[in-house]
């Protein structure tokens, strides 16, 4: 993950990073905090109260225009006209083989304007792919314009609602809607990356700053990308360019649910997802738990009755769960759940077992 710090982008937030003597890393072309307190406190900080993470380092889009829905419908696998206004869509991008070109979220605002969240490290690409096959859109990136914070935790609302000026309480998941953060505009979102209830706030550089002040003074933990990464696992959330990337089709990574194949026409990667579909898919993305203490890493090979037959994407020791535990992809006849495999650890094999997704649940 670490790259050299020389040349690297930084966000709005890096002076209060450095204030608060985060470690730094290299992220996708950005200097950003791995850690502030530290990784197993800043994860249970969001488990049990609230903590707030810079992702300014994100892509922000805008689109806009007379035919922009029928433009975007041609993408994403997804059905994006069944949202109203204020609400939004977990979706990918595909290429015309079906593989993944990122995903991300479309939210939509209402009179044929959206806003669009991508990955920091396929910023460039989504915006060459959207440029590419958009036509007569008015699109603009605000990438550089606008910071993004999450803030992320069952007291994540109660902390936002104190200094925001309309009522969150009734915004349900994946809502969204346009309000004053300490008497800046702000576009809010109830989304996230952790498993947990919180909002998402894009809004103009020093206001990020005062939002963060404010929510530091408040009590709401600092967190880095080393507890985002172990949240989003427990969640079973994917990680682009590990989990998922341009080899892997929505349905072999277990996101069967963003392809509305019966209630949209024609999408780029149609075909490949209609064979699939038909046919089933010859890998899977699954969970996979340790039956020690060692730990499945990226990138480590998973055996099955002494053959090679897959690769760990992600994994961790979970600090909620309290298990090693990780994703990978098998073949689809190894993919259910209670299927026993191995893991090669510098070069020895450990058993672990598939087990169902997602690892942790928030509870309502």
């Amino acid at each position: 993950m670490s790259q050299p710090l020389e040349a690297l982008r930084r966000t709005p937030l890096y002076e209060l990073a450095i204030e608060l003597n985060a470690r730094m890393t290299g992220f996708s072309g950005w200097e950003m905090p791995v850690q502030f307190g530290g990784i197993t406190q800043e994860h249970q900080a969001v488990r049990s109260q609230a903590g707030m993470f810079d992702i300014s380092h994100m892509g922000k889009f805008t689109l806009s225009g007379r035919d922009v829905l029928t433009q975007i419908q041609k993408l994403v696998p997804s059905d994006l006209s069944r949202l109203q206004p204020g609400q939004a869509q977990y979706t990918v991008l595909l290429n015309p083989q079906g593989g993944i070109i990122d995903d991300l979220i479309f939210y939509f605002q209402g009179d044929e304007r959206w806003v669009v969240i991508v990955n920091a490290a396929t910023t460039q690409k989504d915006r060459d792919w959207m440029l590419a096959n958009l036509s007569g859109i008015e699109f603009q990136d605000l990438s550089k314009t606008q910071a993004l914070i999450a803030v992320q935790g069952k007291k994540a609302v109660e902390y936002l609602s104190e200094i925001v000026d309309q009522d969150l309480s009734g915004v349900k998941a994946f809502g969204h809607l346009e309000a004053h953060v300490l008497g800046q505009p702000a576009f809010l979102a109830r989304t996230g990356y952790t498993g947990e209830d919180g909002f998402e706030v894009m809004l103009a550089p020093e206001a990020a700053i005062a939002l963060w002040r404010s929510l530091l003074n408040s009590g709401v933990t600092p967190c880095g990308l080393g507890s985002r990464d172990t949240l989003r696992l427990e969640a079973a959330m994917a990680l682009y360019g590990q989990d998922i990337n341009e080899t892997t089709t929505p349905l072999e990574a277990g996101l069967g649910w963003l392809v509305h194949l019966d209630t949209k026409g024609d999408f780029i990667g149609r075909s490949v997802l209609e064979e699939q579909k038909q046919n089933g898919v010859k890998k899977r993305l699954v969970g996979l738990q340790m039956q020690g203490r060692n730990i499945a890493r990226h990138d480590y090979p998973i055996f099955f009755e002494g053959k090679e037959v897959g690769i760990v994407t992600s994994g961790t020791l979970a600090p909620t769960v309290g298990q090693a535990i990780s994703l990978g992809y098998v073949p689809t006849e190894l993919s259910k759940p209670g299927q026993t495999v191995e893991i090669g650890i510098r070069g020895k094999n450990y058993p672990a077992i598939v087990v169902k997704r997602p690892f942790y649940r928030a509870s309502k």
